[in-house]
Formats: structure tokens, C-alpha cells, sequence
């Protein structure tokens, strides 16, 4: 595997010579400055490109080039954005940047109701509360219906929550939900808006009507739009499961496990159409056998993200060691080193605050030590795959 790391451009603290300092050989990023559905333009995409390569590293994956929530939706102007977004893909592929990650989760991407939840040697990470999402969804949000998707269980825990939570605690529900990492993620909320729960409220009514047959009619209709160009260019599209890989919110999640996946390589069965394969995210669902699905998508998987989460017994799920939980990354290193078509770009993911990372403002999840930290171990478990073969 390639070692990779999801870098946010010149303005990210972490720069590309401390990456060069700790073993990466090929960076993950975009262009987070173009708002979502404007259009790349290759010199744009050749001056970033020129950057990195000064610098010693190469671009290796985008992610992400974001699907506008239209496009998601089903909106008027789906077939306007389409076209940006093809014109994007060339621009990239004309640059030689061959692997594109994205993803179909409407609204809102990754979900963790905690961004730096403590851990008992004094480190952090990201923490996803059932019972704290659930009085997000009926108590903050107030989303019609909210309460009958959660169980009796869940609903006495939200009442219980209710007689003692602050308002510190709501507004940091708030930001950790819609706000904090929204903004750097997919850009629909951002931290200068005054009202992001209304705003969100009026991005989830975009979706009224929009069930997992709709949804996935969508997604297969983008996909086919876009297939041409990426094999005119060789580009592989890798979708991003859905994290968490369970319905939220009244919205439909179409990328959760194995009949989701077996359903996408279906409906558009074109080698260029491919998964990123997030052991962190698939892993958060009890339903996935994560080494399983990884054996039998091989052939079809062009990026890796490695990370593993551990499911509580009340529903809570953690980010788990990358030595331990869910994830099995031990088998999934085994399996890409050696059997693997081609070499694969893999990337550490939502690594531990340790040390001083707390100070340095990394983004959710994208911290330097505590990722370092998991590149070390990870490559420790591929020096001993190749040794012991």
C-alpha cells in the first residue's frame, strides 16, 4: 500500500515537509477554497499539483470532489452540475490525478456527537452518543416524527437527559453536529453562520419526498453521466461508505454494508465505478463483517482509509485503537499487501488528540501526533506482513 495523508491545502498547519519527515509518500486533498458545484479549472488543479511536487510528495487521491446536494436531490439545476462536475473530473484527469473519493450522504457527512472525548492515558477522539444524538435530533433539532425512530430505551434516555443537560451542552451538540464538522468537510454549514440549526432544518427539507429508492435512482443517474469521462481519462470514482452506516435524521443511507454495495457495483458496472473502502465507517455498523467485505470487493477497491471503531452495548460507538476493534486492520493489511490487483493508496484516519494536539487546532479527526501515531503502528503491521509473507 501507498502510504497517503489527507492534507487541506497550503493553509493546513501541518505542512508537506513534516509529512516527508514521518514516511508519506503521496498526499490526499482538494480544492477546499471552490465552493461546492463550481467548477475546477486545470490551472487551479495544476498550480496545487506543481506545489506538492516541489515539495517532495505526490497528489495521489482526491477527496474529495463534493457532490452538490442537487445532484443528491434531484434538484433543476442536477444537470448543470453535473456537467461542472465532468468538466472537473477532466481537468483532473488531464493532470494525471487518477483517483477520486466522494460520497452520497445527503446533508450531512461524518456524525460524532464528541470531538474530543477523553481516553483514561489522556488522549482524545471523536465519540458518537446515541442518547446524545437522539436528544439532538428530538429536543434541539425538533425534527417531525423524530422520536419513533428511536426505541423506548432511547426516548427515556433523551427525558433523563433533558432534567440536566446546559446550555453549554446543547450549544456544543450544535457545533459538533452541524457546525464544526460540516464546515471543513462538505462547506454546507460554515462557523460565521448565525443560525445553523435553521439552516440545517432547511437543508433537510430539500429532501422531503427523497427515500433510499429515490435516492439511489439519483446516485445511479450521476454515475452513469459521469462514467464517460472517467474512461475516457481512467479516472476511478470511490464512493465513501456511509459513517455512521445507519439512517439518521429521516434521511436514507444507501452505502451501509453489503447489499448496498452489492446493489452500487450492480447498477453501474463499470471498473472505473469503485469504493473507498473506510474500515472505520463500515465498521461502526454491527451488521458488517469488515474483512469479509473487503476480501470480496478487491478487485473493485482503489483507496483505503484505515481506522477502527468499537460499538458500545447501549449503541455508543468509539474510535478504537488502530491495533484493535472492529476494523480488524491486521487482516486488512494482510489481505491488500498481498493480494491487491494494484497498489493501493491508504491513508491513516481520525486519529487520537495526544500530546499538544489539542492546542494546535487541527481539524476534528486530523490530528498530527495522534495520526502519526497510528501511520507508526500501521506500518509496523505492514513490515511484518511482508517479513512473515
Amino acid at each position: 500500500m501507498e502510504r497517503t495523508w489527507r492534507w487541506f491545502g497550503k493553509k493546513d498547519p501541518i505542512t508537506p515537509a513534516m509529512l516527508r519527515q514521518i514516511g508519506v509518500e503521496g498526499i490526499v486533498t482538494a480544492l477546499h477554497e471552490v465552493p461546492n458545484g463550481d467548477i475546477w479549472t486545470a490551472e487551479d488543479i495544476r498550480e496545487l499539483k506543481n506545489y506538492i511536487e516541489v515539495n517532495g510528495l505526490h497528489w495521489s487521491v482526491v477527496e474529495s470532489l463534493p457532490v452538490a446536494e442537487a445532484i443528491k436531490y434531484g434538484g433543476k439545476e442536477r444537470d448543470r452540475l453535473i456537467e461542472n462536475y465532468k468538466i472537473s473530473l477532466a481537468n483532473l484527469g488531464k493532470n494525471g490525478i487518477r483517483t477520486v473519493c466522494y460520497n452520497f450522504m445527503p446533508v450531512i457527512d461524518w456524525i460524532r456527537t464528541d470531538l474530543d472525548h477523553p481516553w483514561p492515558d489522556g488522549s482524545s477522539s471523536l465519540y458518537f452518543s446515541r442518547s446524545r444524538f437522539a436528544y439532538f435530533d428530538c429536543c434541539i433539532l425538533q425534527r417531525a416524527g423524530a422520536e419513533n425512530d428511536y426505541s423506548d430505551a432511547d426516548m427515556q434516555q433523551v427525558r433523563e437527559l433533558d432534567k440536566t443537560i446546559t446550555q453549554q451542552e446543547k450549544d456544543d451538540l450544535v457545533y459538533s453536529i452541524i457546525v464544526k464538522t460540516q464546515g471543513f468537510v462538505n462547506g454546507n454549514i460554515r462557523e460565521s453562520d448565525r443560525n445553523p440549526v435553521a439552516l440545517f432544518k432547511d437543508l433537510l427539507s430539500l429532501y422531503a419526498g427523497i427515500d433510499k429508492t429515490a435516492l439511489r435512482a439519483n446516485m445511479q443517474y450521476f454515475l452513469t453521466q459521469i462514467m464517460p469521462v472517467c474512461d475516457l481519462f481512467d479516472i476511478h470514482m470511490t464512493v465513501h461508505p456511509d459513517d455512521p452506516p445507519f439512517p439518521v435524521l429521516g434521511l436514507p443511507r444507501i452505502v451501509t454494508g453489503e447489499a448496498d454495495i452489492d446493489w452500487l457495483l450492480a447498477a453501474v458496472d463499470n471498473p472505473h465505478n469503485g469504493l473507498a473502502f473506510c474500515a472505520g465507517s463500515l465498521s461502526a455498523g454491527r451488521h458488517n463483517d469488515v474483512p469479509a467485505l473487503a476480501k470480496k470487493y478487491l478487485k473493485r477497491i482503489h483507496f483505503v482509509h484505515l481506522r477502527s471503531t468499537d460499538i458500545l452495548p447501549n449503541g455508543d460507538f468509539i474510535e478504537a485503537s488502530h491495533l484493535e476493534g472492529r476494523g480488524r486492520l491486521v487482516k486488512l493489511v494482510q489481505l491488500f499487501e498481498q493480494h491487491a490487483p494494484a497498489r493501493l493508496p491508504m491513508r491513516i484516519d481520525h486519529g487520537r488528540n495526544m500530546l499538544d494536539d489539542e492546542q494546535k487546532n487541527y481539524n476534528p479527526g486530523y490530528s498530527f501526533q495522534g495520526r502519526m501515531y497510528a501511520l507508526a503502528q500501521v506500518m509496523g503491521i505492514i513490515a511484518a506482513v511482508k517479513e512473515l509473507g
